[in-house]
């Protein structure tokens, strides 16, 4: 399973200083503490000082990967600022994101194949998010159309089936659930993921929202999955669940989990 980690984002006021300081040591201090989690990707986003994001987006990237040996997830809706990081990347990136919007295809598409990376299609177009699981998989089925157009595979897609606030419609937990179920089934050559924290934003006890969570979309068929890796007793879910599904053959990386006390109860 690909583990994304979320932490190194300006949208966090401590990334947000660190990355207008210039301060390097804080920020791969933050990459290395998510690949002790668990990370096995690191997400980088710059998104909030947009006329500067190219240039604080190329030094996150450098500055991770100085420290630790991943690839990373580029995160931007800014397409220069996408191929600025692009550019000086080491091995296959993620890009975060394309939708049905023919502008973000025709713009992001082109990078992906130029750069040879991977991509994320979130399920949704020119309208925004689409309430029902149908049109979100008819969505689904643009962009598969698009990646045709381009001759890239369908491996090199992550689906985001988009998790909404359960705070502000209760029945967006089950429409996530439910089109990731019909994504994995209609679309057996890609991949899914998501991002865990937005199911719980505007609710107490947060993380008790993300460990449920967790286990209901991993269970759904989840093949990635972007949170912060440092909540330990989260990871202990996530090493559960995968150990409980077959995906941990004779259960050795839970095994190695606990010998190095990293399981948390």
């Amino acid at each position: 399973m690909l583990i994304v980690g979320e932490r190194i984002n300006t949208s966090r006021k401590p990334i947000y200083d660190a990355v207008i300081g210039r301060d390097l040591n804080f920020i791969q201090q933050e990459a290395i503490n998510q690949i002790k989690g668990g990370a096995t990707m690191l997400d980088v986003n710059a998104g909030n000082r947009q006329e500067h994001e190219p240039a604080d987006l190329v030094w996150l990237v450098k500055t991770v990967q100085q420290a630790v040996n991943f690839p990373l997830c580029i995160d931007s809706p800014n397409p220069r600022a996408i191929e600025a990081a692009l550019e000086v990347h080491q091995g296959r990136a993620l890009v975060n994101s394309i939708t049905a919007e023919k502008s973000r295809i025709d713009t992001i598409l082109p990078l992906v194949k130029k750069y040879n990376c991977q991509v994320v299609g979130l399920t949704m177009g020119e309208k925004g998010i689409p309430p029902t699981v149908e049109e979100r998989v008819a969505i689904a089925i643009q962009i598969v159309e698009a990646l045709k157009a381009y001759e890239l595979s369908l491996s090199d897609l992550f689906f985001d089936p988009l998790v909404c606030p359960i705070s502000t419609d209760h029945r967006q937990g089950e429409i996530t659930l439910l089109t990731l179920k019909e994504l994995r089934e209609k679309f057996p050559g890609a991949c899914c993921i998501l991002g865990l924290s937005n199911i719980s934003f505007g609710l107490p006890q947060r993380n008790l929202l993300h460990h449920a969570f967790l286990s209901l979309v991993m269970g759904a068929g989840l093949d990635a999955v972007i949170l912060d890796t440092t909540d330990q007793k989260l990871m202990s879910i996530l090493r559960a669940v995968k150990t409980i599904l077959g995906k941990d053959e004779y259960c050795l990386e839970y095994i190695n989990a606990y010998r190095q006390e990293m399981l948390k109860v």
